[in-house]
């Protein structure tokens, strides 16, 4: 008989191997059915692990680095950190998470004579060092350009944020007071509503009634500065997983969504389904499609994500920069096809949930020097404060914005006007 939670510590040390040696994002993994041998709450319990470990995993690697003579194999490594993380995060007792450490270990053909040297350092972690330490810092290959961008001190206080999570956020269908009495939530000044400690998502109130979906309260934000009307005609340019196409046709717009995925539009559907709201899916590469113009467009264009790190703190850690080249260059492009679908006066709202200028700020620049068609219309938005407009006029949303009450994701988002 295993011993009590040895199964999910298991899958944990999986999944954290999958992301630091294979480079490779926890949905990747869970999509191999890295937990499939596990009951709900083990699987619940593994992811939870895996990305508090993540996390917290530069201050755990401070932890143990006065015991170790030589860094140890991957798997090994990955065992000390989650057994840290657990002694320091969670409070967990130490003999369990000791024993499960060392079994683990143990139990594995590879690495089972290092099971002597993770007990004799995980005796010596003293708990008390924990918060003595300075905040987890993001891998170097994100760390430099955002320092070089923003300053070290804006920089650690994104770092803190990331550290912390983030809560969950909802849009609602309609007036946010109701539902933020009914989940047990505040209502944020831009209009989303925020649980702490939510649990089970669809176990909260109003989930089945399709009265509200998870939403960021930043990602809520580019759908309401484009501000559609009834009877416009509105494009969704890469709906999925369909939050915004969901804002765009509570507004009565005649709302098309697109996005290359067919797996992941099927999750638009689904949304739009339970939510009760209608518009128009088609699976298509954006850069290849052409209908009628439009009045107004919504361009989240794929990015870096770095912004939404609070939420996956898998992927500073499975990337390394290596696509920011061809992600800069496809963001251009898609905004070029974007304005060339737009009738003469219409509005293009260009997001992205990245921290990087030059999947933001840059983008518009030269978007202005390529278009001799196009403004840039200030952003104003109840709840928005003025201090996050950039000079070309966009709008940056850090996630250590609203810190007191559990941040934001990253995002740059612009309004532009197409003036002929």
């Amino acid at each position: 008989m295993s011993q009590p939670g040895l199964n999910p510590r298991r899958a944990a040390v999986r999944l954290l191997d999958g992301v630091l040696g294979k480079g490779a994002l926890l949905p990747e993994l869970l999509v191999t059915g890295a937990l499939d041998k596990l009951d709900p709450s083990e699987k619940a319990r593994a992811q939870r692990l895996a990305m508090e470990t993540l996390r917290w995993m530069d201050r755990a690697d401070r932890m143990l680095g006065p015991f170790l003579q030589r860094k140890p194999e991957l798997t090994v490594h990955n065992v000390l950190r989650l057994s840290v993380v657990e002694l320091c995060v969670d409070g967990a007792a130490a003999h369990g998470v000791v024993n499960s450490a060392v079994s683990m270990v143990k139990a594995d053909k590879v690495h089972h004579r290092a099971s002597g040297m993770v007990n004799a350092v995980l005796r010596k972690i003293d708990v008390t060092a924990w918060d003595k330490l300075p905040e987890p810092r993001l891998p170097k290959w994100l760390r430099k350009p955002l320092v070089a961008d923003y300053g070290k001190k804006t920089v650690e206080a994104m770092e803190a944020s990331f550290a912390n999570g983030a809560p969950l956020d909802l849009t609602p269908k309609g007036d946010p007071a109701p539902l933020a009495k009914a989940v047990g939530g505040t209502v944020l000044p831009t209009g989303s509503v925020r649980v702490l400690g939510a649990g089970q998502v669809s176990a909260l109130a109003g989930y089945e009634a399709g009265d509200w979906w998870v939403q960021d309260a930043a990602a809520a934000i580019p759908a309401k500065v484009l501000n559609a009307q009834a009877g416009e005609r509105v494009l969704d340019m890469c709906a999925a997983p369909g939050g915004k196409t969901m804002q765009l046709a509570m507004t009565g717009a005649d709302v098309v969504a697109i996005d290359v995925s067919k797996k992941r539009m099927v999750r638009v559907r689904e949304n739009l389904e339970r939510t009760g709201l209608d518009a128009t899916l088609r699976v298509v590469d954006a850069l290849e499609w052409r209908e009628a113009l439009f009045d107004a467009i919504l361009l989240d264009a794929p990015c870096t994500a770095t912004g939404t790190i609070r939420r996956h703190p898998d992927l500073p850690h499975a990337k390394d920069g290596a696509d920011f080249p061809t992600l800069f260059a496809l963001q251009e492009r898609m905004i070029d096809h974007a304005l060339s679908q737009l009738k003469p006066g219409g509005r293009l709202v260009f997001c992205t949930c990245s921290l990087l200028p030059d999947e933001g700020e840059i983008q518009i620049e030269d978007a202005l020097k390529r278009h001799d068609d196009i403004t840039v219309e200030p952003i104003t938005l109840a709840g928005l404060d003025p201090a996050w407009t950039t000079p070309e006029g966009g709008l940056r949303l850090r996630p250590d914005y609203w810190a007191d009450t559990g941040g934001m994701d990253g995002f740059y988002i612009a309004m532009i006007r197409k003036t002929v």
